[in-house]
């Protein structure tokens, strides 16, 4: 498991906001390439996105789907990368100093493929380290939305 924390100068509404556009994952997921359709449904429960992940020649066409949402709050995905792997990303929001900024806090579970057992504890630390980028890259972008606003 991967736990990430960081505090966003913007409210949880504005954090939400970005993590409910689809479109904005592949700018702030380090790995992730494009978004190549979203559902009806996202960011509901049952909704998703289908994304393109990899480098190179070694590039993955699969999807994400929420499993739980509360606006403002949480959002919870089962992430699929298939053959390579899937997991379970939480993502909470506390607001904090007043709401004016959130303490986000992401927790990956990887819950399929074939690393499982012997290397999780390298995939967790190499996990660790990528999504403490990919934070950075959200927070950049929500402050710039939420300064434009």
């Amino acid at each position: 498991m991967a736990r990430n924390s960081i505090v966003i100068h913007a409210p949880p509404e504005d954090v939400y906001a970005v993590l409910s556009d689809a479109d904005s994952y592949a700018r702030w997921v380090v790995g992730s390439k494009e978004i190549r359709g979203t559902d009806r449904d996202w960011p509901r429960p049952g909704g998703r996105f289908h994304h393109t992940v990899g480098a190179g020649p070694a590039r993955i066409e699969d999807d994400s789907e929420v499993t739980r949402a509360e606006p403002g709050r949480r959002l919870e995905l089962e992430v699929r990368f298939r053959p390579a792997g899937t997991a379970h990303v939480t993502i909470e929001l506390e607001p904090e100093a007043g709401a004016r900024a959130t303490a986000l806090t992401m927790t990956e579970v990887p819950t399929g493929g074939p690393p499982l057992r012997v290397w999780r504890l390298a995939l967790d630390a190499v996990t660790h380290l990528r999504n403490t980028e990919s934070l950075r890259r959200l927070r950049r972008i929500v402050e710039a939305r939420s300064a434009r606003a």
